[in-house]
């Protein structure tokens, strides 16, 4: 017996086991089939919600109809007992003396056969009891034995005359009694008896379960409805965002711009507009790129033929003199100043180029303290004389205010004028520079005249691109020694400096400089 007991065991722990795994499995699938798609998500949830709803709505049918139902037996009870009680009433020869009086005194009708009668008529159990609760006789005499009592809470209403109903379940037959208890006689009368009325629930349930069958059926049918239009909802919402993908995966053939050809949701037009203006920062961005792109590899090019000159130039003498072609001293030393000359070049080509990339890059760090302008521009002319005297250039330094204040790197901005001042050295032969520093409004500018070679109208915009020299330039060889990289830095070096640098030029007159630094608050 053990053995068998033992053996139960077993199996019941491995279909325990068995349903926790199934069970398991069962909430993983749904939960992947739930989060699989709008489609599934949309079906599960409102199906999910139709159900319980649905269960829901069963439950709170059967537990109305049932109270309503109840409710109105209940009513039907007290009516009943009401009837019976008036019944009784028009019995002028029935005396209620004591429990169990002998019938035979009591005239041609006994209580018994009234009772009977009135039990038969209103199919219901009917008790007569005195003011201590003892039964005075009852339509099913036979149930009850001599002495018997009804429950304490009925008696109350002799006294109080008050009305009772009450529903209890029968001990032995399990079944839902309902009970009504008043007073026995009228207001005239002085009560000494009350009445108890007692009936069975009818059979209710085939009813309701007929009447659940009715919902089910067309709880069904509803539930067909609500997943056809859980599906057509899941594609009206899906379809637009499909169209969407669609459209997204297409960008890669250069179509910037999503197009929503039929009417969408506020949400998809939302959307669309954002990954509309996605797209036109990627354009941006790509366009950029390749500028950058081609911004390299024309400076790699420019860098190269730049640097190809100086070093061929180079590589030439070099070999002539290890070939030992060159013989005398005074051709050896002039081969050695030219390739010095070109090494010079190369060092400082490679320096700008350097400069240049760590302005572009932003790399770049300015200690801005305030400076004089003046003072600075005062000291460059100075030192740069020696350079102008050798081209019979004299610098002429103007100022019409004893100091202008700026707030900039002092390197820097000599580097700017420095440059500006070479340049203008090296385009003016036996010519006259002016330099001239003044305070206009908030600005502090700086103006830089020469009367030299000038540059022409169409060349004029292209001054500030990399390595680039006007034809003038380069028909002097003078001044195919710059690197082509100069003015480039200074414009990078005022723009770092808030500061703006404009030029007027007319070839064969002349050019003019102006370099404008906003002004520094200090206080005098």
């Amino acid at each position: 017996m053990n053995r068998y007991v033992q053996q139960g065991k077993v199996l019941a722990r491995k279909l325990i086991r068995t349903l926790v795994k199934f069970g398991l499995f069962l909430r993983q699938f749904l939960l992947k089939q739930f989060n699989k798609n709008i489609y599934t998500r949309i079906l599960f949830m409102n199906v999910l919600c139709f159900v319980i709803c649905f269960v829901a709505l069963i439950t709170a049918f059967d537990f109305t109809v049932k109270q309503v139902t109840y409710n109105q037996i209940q009513q039907d009870t007290l009516r009943k007992a009401k009837r019976v009680n008036f019944a009784l009433l028009q019995q002028n020869n029935l005396k209620w003396l004591g429990a169990f009086a002998d019938e035979q005194n009591n005239g041609t009708y006994n209580q018994q056969e009234v009772l009977t009668s009135l039990s038969d008529v209103f199919n219901a159990k009917i008790t007569v009891f005195d003011r201590e609760g003892n039964i005075v006789t009852t339509s099913a005499k036979q149930d009850i034995v001599p002495g018997s009592q009804v429950e304490k809470n009925f008696i109350k209403i002799i006294s109080t005359g008050e009305i009772i109903t009450a529903r209890i379940i029968d001990n032995e037959t399990g079944e839902l009694v309902f009970i009504a208890a008043i007073p026995m006689g009228d207001s005239k009368d002085t009560i000494e008896n009350g009445i108890l009325l007692e009936m069975k629930s009818p059979k209710i349930d085939p009813d309701i379960n007929k009447m659940r069958l009715y919902l089910i059926t067309g709880g069904i049918f509803i539930l067909l409805m609500v997943i056809f239009i859980s599906v057509y909802q899941a594609m009206h919402i899906s379809k637009p965002i499909s169209r969407l993908a669609t459209s997204i995966a297409g960008l890669d053939s250069k179509n910037y711009v999503i197009q929503e050809d039929e009417p969408a949701l506020d949400e998809i037009k939302t959307l669309t507009s954002q990954l509309n203006k996605l797209n036109e920062k990627m354009q941006k961005i790509q366009e950029e790129n390749q500028k950058g792109e081609e911004e390299r590899t024309r400076l790699f090019a420019e860098i190269s033929h730049e640097l190809r000159t100086p070093l061929t130039s180079v590589q030439g003498f070099v070999e002539a003199i290890q070939d030992g072609i060159v013989q005398d001293k005074d051709l050896l030393d002039r081969y050695l100043e030219i390739i010095y000359t070109q090494t010079m070049h190369i060092n400082r080509l490679v320096d700008d180029i350097l400069q240049l990339s760590r302005l572009e890059s932003g790399s770049i760090s300015l200690e801005k303290t305030p400076l004089d302008l003046v003072t600075l521009t005062q000291g460059v002319v100075v030192s740069i004389g020696a350079m102008a005297q050798a081209r019979n250039t004299s610098v002429l330094f103007e100022k019409n205010t004893e100091r202008a204040m700026i707030l900039g790197d002092i390197d820097r901005i000599e580097q700017v004028i420095r440059n500006l001042l070479q340049n203008a050295i090296s385009a003016t032969k036996d010519g006259e520079i002016t330099v001239r520093v003044e305070i206009l409004q908030h600005e502090v500018i700086l103006t830089i005249k020469d009367n030299g070679i000038g540059i022409s109208s169409e060349e004029l915009p292209r001054i500030w691109d990399r390595f680039y020299r006007s034809k003038n330039q380069r028909g002097n060889g003078k001044l195919q020694q710059s690197s082509g990289l100069g003015l480039v830095i200074v414009k990078q070096l005022v723009k770092l400096h808030h500061g703006k640098i404009d030029v007027e030029s007319q070839l064969g007159k002349g050019t003019v400089f102006y370099v404008r630094f906003p002004a520094a608050h200090t206080n005098s």
